[in-house]
């Protein structure tokens, strides 16, 4: 049986062979694998192109503690806590200040363009969860870093900051909107595009009106026009942190997850050290996190939260809710 491979499958290859670095070889894999025929005549050609992503993934991720002789991958961000923005945006729009103010890292700070070197995790604390947050270089004309593309792939969301006063807001906003594409992200405040392509991905993308502490709403709704309409706009300020506690519950709750607390019989639940799981998850998935065999001895489970009634008994397809607190029973 013939694979038969389409042009755009081809196109890929070709980028995948061309590349020069773990970032750009895996966004070339994952869209090979997205684009390949699925049939018992390709099953060997995804299990290898599976097989090379793997490796490539490992590598990436080994690459930063190498010692001589490795090369680091600048571009890739491991990913920790509830889930992970990245930040993107002009120069001087105010990633970095925005990144200090939300969390702990401490980023260089520069009134001059591209002071940001190298993608830079932080993590901002919302009530009792962490949620990572990625600052970057610049995205300008003939000065966007190759790696990004993936980056914005990878992450579970994509945060636009844009600087509410800035007289290049439009051709900013085109580049932007480039690098998108480019990641292959679509966002998820849009219909989906009839016809998409199997790699294109769907997640949230927010944009933050930056320097907005000197607005009265005029630049701000100027800002939305350029950066577009339909993608909800934040105006927040770095430097007086106005917005900033809002947006920090939004970046949560975006995320599309819950956070559920343990308990064990007989003692009091654990409300400080929630699991993080996808909305949707069920009992049987929590058990599975906890561990594995836990799920595959589970009786029952009791939950307080929303249930019936406090301590109500359930079986391993109950679907959870935030900050329920369940009793495992194996």
């Amino acid at each position: 049986m013939t694979a038969n491979l389409t042009p755009q499958y081809h196109d890929a290859e070709e980028r995948f062979k061309k590349a020069t670095d773990h970032a750009e070889k895996l966004a070339a894999l994952r869209e090979m694998i997205a684009l390949l025929p699925k049939h018992k005549g390709t099953e060997k050609m995804l299990a290898h192109l599976r097989k090379q992503f793997s490796k490539l993934e490992d590598e990436a991720a080994l690459a930063p503690r190498g010692g001589h002789g490795h090369r680091v991958e600048v571009g890739h961000v491991r990913r920790e806590g509830a889930g992970q923005w990245v930040l993107l945006g002009p120069p001087n729009a105010g990633k970095s200040s925005l990144l200090a103010a939300l969390t702990h890292a401490h980023p260089e700070v520069g009134h001059y363009p591209f002071t940001t070197r190298v993608p830079l995790p932080g993590m901002a604390a919302f009530e009792d969860v962490q949620v990572q947050l990625v600052d970057t270089p610049a995205v300008a004309e003939g000065h966007t870093e190759p790696y990004l593309p993936n980056l914005a792939h990878d992450a579970d969301g994509v945060l636009l900051v844009v600087d509410v006063g800035a007289d290049d807001a439009e051709p900013a906003a085109r580049l932007l909107h480039d690098l998108l594409a480019r990641a292959r992200v679509w966002p998820r405040s849009r219909p989906f595009p009839p016809g998409a392509p199997p790699f294109l991905l769907a997640k949230p993308v927010l944009v933050l009106g930056n320097k907005s502490e000197d607005d009265d709403g005029t630049f701000a709704a100027l800002a939305r026009e350029a950066i577009g309409a339909d993608l909800p706009f934040f105006p927040v300020s770095a430097l007086t942190g106005a917005g900033l506690d809002a947006l920090r519950e939004v970046l949560f709750r975006e995320l599309k997850r819950i956070r559920v607390y343990p308990k064990e019989p007989g003692k009091k639940p654990d409300l400080e050290r929630p699991f993080v799981l996808p909305e949707g998850a069920t009992i049987h998935d929590l058990a599975a996190h906890v561990h594995k065999e836990i799920a595959a001895r589970m009786k029952f489970a009791r939950i307080w939260g929303h249930a019936k009634f406090d301590g109500q008994q359930v079986d391993r397809h109950h679907v959870l809710a935030d900050k329920d607190v369940v009793e495992l029973h194996a």
